[in-house]
């Protein structure tokens, strides 16, 4: 495993260079938050380590998948409230929160898709990059939460990624109360995809790694870019823009061999 190093070092917390450690193992590039006294808590070198790996990773052909995961007994508490209580300037908080929001959107921006590995808790800030990544599958112990209220914060910018993944009602009633829901209810809500046990979670994720994997590399890019943009269009614009997609990507030579391999009854062989 190698690590991602942030682009400065931040005072008063372990080496910025293992923050985030990142290993590369056959088209699946797995990120491991590694700040496990801390809970994993969104520091500012954390995010920026985020950040820097996940740029690298657009850029990278060779990945096909991307996992986050973290070390510890959480995945991630949220922000890292004692840093933002050391730092009490509006001008401070605008900056954190607008670089939080990059790391979210990055995440959806990648053309691979990225799967949540969620064990333990994932509160405010890390239920937000719960629900920024394509896929999540949780361990049945874990718990989720927007719980910033709890200490007189609604999560505003974690709002905007849960209430894209369950209802309304469901999403504000988290948000005003703070409560804790399991996995299951989780997987119920449409937060995560799956709930399975501590002993099963690593099988779970090589499994839906494995699934990507075996899917036209290229195909998987069109998709990815078209399902988050085509959300925000009428459906008129919706359908257009999903019809010139499709059109561009069966003038990809893996839709040719695809078709062909279908046609002639044997397995594709797909491009990079």
């Amino acid at each position: 495993m190698t690590a991602v190093a942030p682009s400065r070092k931040p005072p008063l917390e372990q080496a910025s260079d293992s923050l985030l450690l990142r290993q590369d193992r056959a088209g699946v590039t797995t990120l491991t938050l590694n700040r496990p006294q801390q809970f994993n808590a969104l520091s500012e070198a954390m995010l920026e380590a985020l950040q820097r790996a996940l740029e690298e990773i657009a850029g990278d052909r060779t990945v096909r998948c991307v996992v986050l995961a973290a070390n510890g007994k959480a995945f991630c508490a949220g922000h890292d409230l004692r840093q933002m209580h050391a730092n009490r300037r509006l001008d401070y908080y605008q900056a954190l929160f607008a670089q939080c929001s990059r790391v979210m959107q990055a995440i959806q921006a990648l053309p691979v898709p990225v799967i949540a590995r969620v064990h333990g808790i994932a509160t405010a800030a890390g239920c937000q990059l719960v629900a920024s990544c394509d896929l999540a599958i949780a361990s049945e112990a874990a718990r989720f939460a927007v719980s910033g209220i709890n200490v007189g914060l609604f999560c505003s910018t974690p709002a905007v990624a849960l209430s894209r993944n369950v209802s309304t009602k469901r999403a504000f009633d988290m948000l005003v109360t703070g409560r804790f829901i399991d996995a299951a209810t989780a997987a119920d809500w449409g937060l995560i995809n799956q709930a399975v046990s501590e002993a099963e979670l690593d099988a779970a994720v090589a499994a839906k790694t494995a699934e990507i994997l075996a899917k036209s590399p290229a195909a998987v890019r069109y998709g990815k870019q078209m399902f988050y943009r085509q959300r925000q269009m009428t459906l008129s614009e919706a359908y257009a823009f999903a019809g010139e997609v499709m059109a561009r990507n069966m003038m990809e030579e893996d839709a040719d061999e695809g078709v062909a391999a279908f046609l002639e009854k044997r397995p594709a062989r797909w491009g990079a």
